[in-house]
This record gives structure tokens, sequence and C-alpha cells, in this order.
């Protein structure tokens, strides 16, 4: 280089101007989730010496059943342990009308102190979500460890019309937030591939796949553990707001989640192929930077090793779903209901469906893993689960600081008198629950910006909105359906989305000079496009009155 050639100014990154880059740096800023949690723990304790010293109370009016007896309640997690014979009781018993008086405990008062020191180990113990994590990651991990999940993702979207090919991808990015890592790591690079096999814009096939995971997380047309671990949070929370209340059950939004994954699929199809694309032009090869790593093609020893797999993993799968049918559907048998012989609803066979899944993706991975020669042995299936595991650890920690924060607040009644201060001041505003409901959405999509994670976030918004919802007459499930739909759309925008770098990552494959900036661009009118539909879509299922899952009604 001569030395009256300056060299070219570095411009500033595109995602860090603007809007965005504001967001950026002050989403880099928010600490760890755990920090967060441990702040919240120690604003609850200060908060509720504070308030019981100034006496805050409320007068309520309270429902009390009469002549009722406490049952004790066996199902934990999606397990159903057998329980002690009881009376049964009248479907509908006769309630009271009485009036409570609700008044801050203090933390730091000598029962609060006995509180924090003897119930740490308690509350983490009496806190199901764990166990729905560890149950039902055995079968994923080992199903995704095998490379199972994979080949179906490659095998489904290889077989599919090229002209249907969009919906499918984004579909299978749907399903495949029961196994996030590989909807992320997997489907992603190959809706890239795939669309630049066919002479259309790898942006695009990105695009479609990244929303496909990421924009209708919450929803899926399987039970995730997602629904596990948000029905065990709303029954810890409902069981002080409601203690009689019937607990959800993991199917509580099935019919709603099952749906909206179909319809937001169309939705996000229509707008790939007829907007996004349109906008992104014809891809110009020379854009791919000559260092791009290659895509992985199977080679024909490996094809045929992942066929055999696939055939193994069916017939595996096929022998399972005969024993399970045995043990359902059968006169008489064991995960039927024993006093009215139901399937669906309330029986052993839907208190145990995460379990039942679990064991099916285990099932099938082991089947895949011999019949493709990724799981050779006992022993590789064993450390495939410690893999699994060895990357909760994070997790848990959260789970032991949330359920820590959860026993808090509400051995404090704050929760409480908020949730009967706000229902009070709605009610007397007559705004109706719909709008109510329809600005949960947006408040849950704002928070989302900044805390993508359905867990954390839930474990936050729910002890505040579970009581106000409920107290105006609006069911859990109504709330949690709410939830899903806010908790989506802006994830695929979000600096703080810990797949985004990926992301990028995988779009500089084929653009050189792709950044923040190109994937925001890309994915905004995702955000804005699904969170409109969804809504109305919401609205739509709400006024119809029709039933979110089984049992679970729009109305209490």
């Amino acid at each position: 280089m001569s030395a009256d050639t300056a060299p070219p100014e570095e411009e500033t990154p595109q995602g860090q101007k603007g809007f965005l880059g504001t967001i950026e740096r002050i989403g880099n800023k928010i600490p760890h989730p755990a920090i967060i949690f441990l702040g919240l723990i120690a604003i609850v304790v200060l908060l509720s010496a504070i308030l019981s010293w100034a006496g805050l109370e409320a007068q309520v009016q309270v429902a009390v059943p009469q002549g009722t007896q406490v049952v004790p309640d066996y199902s934990d997690a999606g397990s159903m342990y057998p329980s002690l014979d009881h009376a049964t009781e009248p479907p509908v018993p006769d309630y009271e009308i009485k009036t409570e008086t609700i008044t801050v405990n203090s933390l730091l008062s000598a029962d609060g102190i006995r509180l924090i020191f003897t119930t740490v180990v308690q509350n983490f113990n009496d806190f199901g979500v764990v166990a729905v994590i560890l149950v039902a990651m055995i079968g994923i991990g080992v199903a995704e460890e095998a490379g199972l999940i994979a080949a179906l993702i490659r095998k489904l979207v290889s077989a599919a019309p090229p002209w249907s090919i969009t919906f499918i991808i984004v579909l299978i990015g749907g399903i495949s937030s029961v196994a996030s890592d590989a909807g992320y790591l997997v489907l992603v690079p190959l809706g890239g591939a795939v669309f630049a096999s066919l002479g259309r814009n790898p942006l695009a096939g990105i695009a479609a796949a990244y929303a496909g995971v990421s924009a209708t997380f919450f929803v899926n047309i399987l039970i995730t553990p997602a629904d596990g671990i948000i029905t065990e949070v709303t029954n810890e929370i409902m069981g002080g707001v409601a203690p009689n209340a019937p607990p959800l059950t993991v199917t509580h939004n099935f019919y709603f989640s099952a749906v909206s994954t179909i319809v937001m699929a169309a939705v996000m199809t229509f707008l790939n192929d007829r907007f996004l694309e349109p906008r992104l032009g014809k891809w110009d090869p020379s854009e791919r930077p000559p260092d791009a790593p290659v895509d992985h093609v199977p080679d024909a020893e490996e094809l045929t090793l992942e066929t055999k797999g696939l055939r193994t993993a069916g017939l595996y799968l096929l022998v399972a779903v005969v024993i399970l049918s045995l043990l359902t559907f059968l006169p008489s048998a064991p995960l039927r209901n024993p006093d009215t012989g139901e399937i669906f609803g309330n029986s052993p066979f839907m208190s145990s469906l995460l379990f039942i899944i679990s064991m099916l993706f285990l099932v099938t991975g082991i089947g895949y893993g011999r019949g493709a020669n990724t799981l050779t042995g006992s022993t590789n299936i064993i450390n495939a689960i410690v893999k699994t595991f060895n990357g909760l650890g994070g997790l848990i920690f959260l789970m032991l600081l949330i359920a820590q924060f959860i026993t808090y607040l509400n051995y404090s009644n704050m929760s409480r008198l908020a949730a009967t201060g706000l229902a009070d001041a709605l009610g007397h505003a007559n705004i109706g629950a719909l709008p109510l409901l329809i600005g949960f959405i947006l408040l849950v999509f704002v928070i989302d910006i900044i805390m993508p994670g359905v867990i954390p976030k839930w474990a936050i918004i729910a002890p505040i909105f579970i009581p106000l919802f409920y107290n105006l007459g609006i069911a859990p499930q109504t709330v949690i359906a709410a939830y899903r739909v806010g908790d989506g759309p802006v994830n695929v925008i979000t600096p703080l989305m810990v797949y985004l770098p990926f992301i990028i990552l995988v779009c500089q494959r084929y653009r050189r000079s792709a950044g923040m900036g190109t994937v925001v661009s890309m994915m905004m009118p995702y955000t804005v496009v699904v969170l409109v539909a969804w809504t109305i879509f919401f609205v739509i299922w709400y006024v119809s009155g029709i039933a979110w899952g089984p049992g679970s009604p729009v109305h209490l």
C-alpha cells in the first residue's frame, strides 16, 4: 500500500446504529437472570418489611366452599401416584361469601426470618419444575444426541415438493421447539441450503426457518417440556390464590397451541413468499465469502445409515405405541381412570403424558442410534443423558432462585394485595376482560425484548397477573394462552436472543456483509405481522368460546 493511500474508514456496524443499536447497548448491560432474581428476592424481603410496618391491608370478599374435605393431591410434575381412598365430593359444592382481611407479612420479622432459613431446601424440593425438566430431557436428549431429530428434519424437508417448501420449513420449525437446539442449529442452516439448492434466495430460507422456530416458540402440535414447567409454576401460584380450584394439566392450551402452530405457519409462509423474498431479490452467489463453511451434505454411506436408523426408530416406536395402547385403551387398563374409566381428562394417562412423551423420544432415539450406529451401547445412551443433564446446571440453579422468589412473594401477601387493588380499580373502570387480555399480550411483547426466556419471564409475571385476572373471573388457562401470543413474535429481533449471533453467522455464509441489521431488517416484518395476526386470532378464539384444551374452558 502506498503512503498516500489511506485505509478505508471502518463503518459503524449496522446493528449498532439508531434505535436498534440503543436497544442492543442497553440489553448488553442487563445482568444474568440469576442476578435479576436475587435482586427481586431482596426487593421482596425489604418491601414486605416496609409495607408491614406501614400497616398496609385490604378487605376482600372470597367464596369459601362449605362442607368440603381437603383431599391429598398426589399428582406432581406430570406423574400420578396412588392416592388414599376418600369419599367422593359433590361436583359443585355450596359456597359462602366471607370477608377476609389481607395483611402484609414481613420477611424480616421473626417468623419471616425463620421461613427464609428453614424452607430453602423444601421450597426447591416442592418446586416440581425441576423434575419436569429432568424427566422430559431424558428422552429428548438421547434423540438429539443420536441424530434422530436432525435426520427427521432433513428427510421431511428433502421429501417436500418445491411449492410447499416454505410452509414445511416453517411448520417443522414450530414443531422443533420441543428440542429448540435442533431447530436453531439444524433447521436454520438447512433452510438456507435448501433455498440455495432450489435457486431461491437462501436468506429467505434462513428467515423462514428462524421465524418458524422462534416467532411462535411457545406453541406446538406436541406437548413440550415448557408446557409442563409453565403448568407447574401456575399451579404453585394458584395454590395460594384458590386452593380448592382444580390444578391445570399440561394440555390446558393444547387445542389453541396446535391450531396456532398451523395457522401462524400459513401466515409466515405467505409473508415470506409474497413479500420478503421479492424484497431480497435474486441471490448472487458472488456475495458468498470464499472461505464460507460448506454445508454438510451426507454421503451415500451416511444416507444409507440414516435411512436404516429411521427404519429402526420407526420399528421401536411402533412397539412402544402398541405397549402404550394396551396399557391405555383396553377395558380396565391401568392408565384409565380407575373410577370412571375415562382416558382423557382426569386420568393416569393424562397425568403421565410428559413421562410418556419423554419415553417415546427415548425409545425412538435408541432405535435410531442402533440402526445408524450413532449409539452403539448402553454406556453411550447413559452418556447422552448425562451430557444433556450437564447442560442444565445453570437452569436448575435459576429454578432454585425462582422457587424461593415465589415462596417469599406468596408468604408476604404482596401479590394478593396488588392483585386485589388492581382488580378493584380495573373492575370499576369497566374496561372489560378482552381489552385487558390484549393489553397483557402487548405487555409480554415489550418485556420479551429484554427477557426472551419463556420460564423466567413467566415466573415474574405470573404471581401478579394470575391472581389479578382470576379475581376478574378470567381463567388461568386463558391468561397462559394470551402469554403465548405475546411471548414469541419479538424473539426474532431482540438482541438478547442467544441464537442471534449464530443466525448472523449462517447469513454470512451467503452474504459476507450480513450483520445484525441484516437479520433484524429481515425479521421485523415477521414480528409485526405475527403479533397482529396472532392477536386477532386470539380474539376470535376467545369470543367464540372454544375450549383452549381438554377440560380447559375460556371462562371460569
